[in-house]
C-alpha cells in the first residue's frame, strides 16, 4: 500500500495544482486488514455474481469520477491512482486482493483510477451486486466491509481524496465545510491561509476575495467559492437522483441515532427506505466528543464514531442515505403522503418516521447571530477545540452535552468558564461527567448565571456574563463561546400537520388526547399507535417526541420501534 502527505499547493505555477509526497507513510491498520487475500473458494464466490473482465497493461478499469465499483483480481496487478498534474499511487492490488472502499458501497464517485499494470482478469462487482453479498454472504461480508471502513479511514487520516479546501480559520463558512467534510467522512486536503501568505498572495491574483473564502477546489477542476453544503454533496456525487414516481415503504427525515436506527432496521427487514438528511449523519449527538454511558461501549465512542458505524449499516441494507437535502414541506392530505425537498424533488412515501430532532437555542443577546462560526459555536469537535488551544473559553449549557463539550475542551484549552442558569449541575447531567467536571482544574464552574452580552469587531473578543439574578456583569477576554443550552424542536416544515405540544415538540401515542385526534380528524377505528402522530403512519422519534428521554440509546430504541409499527400500517 502506498498512501502519502496531503497535496501541497505548486505556488510557482498559475493553477492551484496537487503536488503529491509520494514517500510511503505508515499504517495504522493491520495490512491483512486492510487488503486481505480472498482464497480461491472466496474469490470464486465472488466471481459467481459478478462479470469476468480480461485486460492487458496501461488499460483502464475505472476513472476518478465514474461510479464507483469493486474489482476481485484474478490475475495480473492493478492500481489505483489519484490523478492530476504529476499522478499518485494509492494502492497496488494483485491475485486475490480487492479494490474498493466506502463509496463503492453508497454509490458515489470513484476517488481514484483503477488501471492495469499486468495483463490478467478482474471480477466486476457493482453497488447492488456488493449489497446482495455482504448481505448474504457472512464470511464476505466481515472482510470486505472491515477494508472499506478501515481504507476509509486511512484515507481521511492521510488526507487523500478528491477535495482541496483552502480556507481561515478565522471564517465562519471554512468551519462550516470543513465539518461538513469531515462529519460526513470525506476525505480532503485543507490549506490554511492564515499561515501561507504565498496562497493568499495567489488567490489575490486571481481576485478572490474574503467573501469567497473558503474555496473548494473539487475533482481537481470544478472551484467552488463559498460553497453551500448542498453545492459540496452536489459536486462530490453524494446523492443519487430520487425516482419521483416511486413510492417508498418509509422516509426517515432526518439521520441523528434515531433516524439512522430506524434506516438501519427499516432496511434490514425489507423495507424500502429513503432518508433525508440536512447536513451530516448523526445530528446533534454527532458533534458530541465522547459518549461514555452508551450501552456496548464501556471505554466511550464520539458521536461522529457511532453516526459513521450507524451509516455503514444502513447502506449495507440497501437505505438509500441523501445528504443535504432539507424536507420543506409534508404534504400530508395527500395519499401517498409527500415529502417536498429543498432542491425541488419530492419524495412520495406510505409511511414516514420524523427525526429531525432539535436544535440548541440561539443565544437571546443582541448581534449574537453575528459571531456564529467566527466566536459562537453549537457544537464542540475537534475543529473547533483547535481553534481555542491554550486559550480560554465559555460553555453555556447544564446538560449532558454541555458537559461533555467541557471535560473536552479541558484538554486544549486554558480555561473553561462553565455557565448555567440552575444552582447546580445535577438535575439535568450524568454523575459521571459532573464529578470530571468538579476534579478538573481547568472548568470553573458559574452556576446561576447567563451570559448578556457580546462584543467584537469582525470575530468574538469578549463576553459578559451576569453571576445571579442582581450580581454585577462580569467581562472575559473570551473569542470562543459554545452554547449548548435549551432545546428547538426542528418541526417548520410540518406546517400544522401533527398535534404539538405546548413547547412545540410532536405528541405521539398515548400523550394524544381526543381533542387532538378528533381536531385533526384521526379517521381509523384504532388509536395511534406507539410513537404515531395525528397522521395515521407517520411516526415521530427522538429529540423531535414529546417526552423524549434526551439519551442516544433511547433515541435509537425509538427508531427500532418506530420500524416495528411501520410493518402494521403497511400491513393494515
Amino acid at each position: 500500500m502506498v498512501l502519502v502527505d496531503a497535496p501541497r499547493l505548486d505556488l510557482g505555477q498559475t493553477a492551484l495544482t496537487p503536488m503529491p509526497d509520494r514517500r510511503t507513510l505508515p499504517s495504522s491498520s493491520p495490512p491483512e486488514h486492510l487488503f486481505p487475500h480472498l482464497t480461491p473458494a472466496q474469490v470464486a464466490r465472488v466471481a459467481a455474481r459478478a462479470r469476468a473482465r480480461r485486460f492487458v497493461t496501461g488499460d483502464v478499469l475505472l476513472e476518478a469520477g465514474e461510479v464507483a465499483r469493486m474489482f476481485v483480481v484474478v490475475s495480473g496487478e492493478v492500481e489505483v491512482v489519484r490523478p492530476g498534474d504529476t499522478e499518485q499511487v494509492v494502492a497496488v492490488f494483485r491475485a486475490g486482493q480487492f479494490t474498493g472502499e466506502m463509496n463503492v458501497l453508497s454509490g458515489r464517485p470513484a476517488l481514484g483510477r483503477v488501471s492495469a499494470t499486468e495483463t490478467g482478469e478482474v471480477a466486476e462487482v457493482r453497488r447492488e451486486e456488493l449489497l446482495t453479498l455482504v448481505q448474504t454472504d457472512v464470511e464476505l461480508s466481515e472482510i470486505i466491509m472491515r477494508a472499506f471502513i478501515l481504507r476509509r479511514l486511512e484515507l481521511v487520516a492521510q488526507a487523500v481524496g478528491d477535495v482541496v479546501l483552502i480556507g481561515s480559520a478565522h471564517s465562519a463558512g471554512t468551519l462550516r465545510a470543513k465539518e461538513f467534510l469531515t462529519r460526513n467522512g470525506h476525505p480532503h486536503a485543507y490549506v490554511d491561509l492564515d499561515r501561507d501568505v504565498e496562497v493568499q498572495a495567489l488567490l489575490d491574483r486571481f481576485h478572490v476575495t474574503q467573501a469567497d473564502v473558503p474555496v473548494l477546489i473539487c475533482r481537481g477542476s470544478a472551484v467552488l467559492r463559498n460553497p453551500t453544503n448542498r453545492q459540496i454533496a452536489e459536486c462530490l456525487g453524494f446523492n443519487a437522483a430520487i425516482d419521483e414516481s416511486h413510492v417508498h415503504d418509509v422516509v426517515v427525515v432526518g439521520a441523528g441515532p434515531a433516524g439512522l436506527a430506524a434506516a438501519v432496521y427499516g432496511a434490514s427487514e425489507g423495507l424500502e427506505v429513503l432518508v433525508l438528511e440536512s447536513t451530516a449523519p448523526g445530528g446533534q449527538a454527532g458533534s458530541s466528543s465522547r459518549i461514555e454511558n452508551y450501552l456496548g461501549f464501556p471505554t466511550g465512542i464520539s458521536g461522529q464514531e457511532l453516526a459513521a458505524r450507524a451509516f455503514t449499516q444502513a447502506e449495507k441494507f440497501g437505505a438509500h442515505v441523501a445528504i443535504a437535502q432539507r424536507a420543506t414541506r409534508l404534504r400530508c392530505k395527500s395519499r401517498p403522503y409527500m415529502v417536498e425537498i429543498d432542491n425541488g424533488e419530492e419524495a412520495p412515501a406510505r409511511t414516514i418516521v420524523i427525526a429531525t430532532g432539535a436544535q440548541y437555542r440561539r443565544l437571546s443577546v443582541e448581534d449574537a447571530g453575528r459571531f456564529d462560526g467566527a466566536g459562537v459555536y453549537y457544537g464542540a469537535t475537534p475543529i473547533e477545540a483547535q481553534l481555542c488551544r491554550d486559550e480560554e473559553v465559555v460553555v453555556v449549557g447544564g446538560g449532558n452535552a454541555a458537559g461533555q463539550a467541557a471535560v473536552f475542551l479541558a484538554q486544549w484549552a486554558k480555561r473553561v468558564h462553565m455557565l448555567v442558569r440552575s444552582a447546580t449541575l445535577s438535575e439535568t447531567m450524568s454523575r459521571y461527567l459532573i464529578s470530571r467536571i468538579e476534579e478538573s482544574p481547568q472548568i470553573e464552574l458559574h452556576t446561576r448565571t447567563e451570559v448578556v452580552g457580546l462584543e467584537g469587531d469582525r470575530l468574538l473578543e469578549r463576553v459578559r456574563w451576569r453571576e445571579h439574578p442582581a450580581g454585577e456583569v462580569e467581562t472575559c477576554d473570551v473569542a470562543h463561546l459554545f452554547v449548548m443550552a435549551g432545546a428547538k424542536p426542528s418541526i417548520e416544515w410540518l406546517a400544522g400537520c401533527v398535534a404539538l405540544d405546548a413547547k412545540g415538540f410532536i405528541k405521539t401515542g398515548p400523550d394524544l388526547t381526543k381533542e387532538d385526534l378528533t381536531t385533526a380528524g384521526w379517521p381509523l377505528a384504532r388509536p395511534p399507535h406507539l410513537l404515531e402522530t395525528t397522521l395515521p403512519g407517520v411516526f415521530a422519534v427522538g429529540d423531535v417526541r414529546s417526552g423524549n428521554m434526551k439519551r442516544v440509546a433511547s433515541a435509537v430504541g425509538e427508531g427500532s420501534t418506530a420500524i416495528a409499527f411501520v410493518h402494521r400500517v403497511l400491513g393494515e
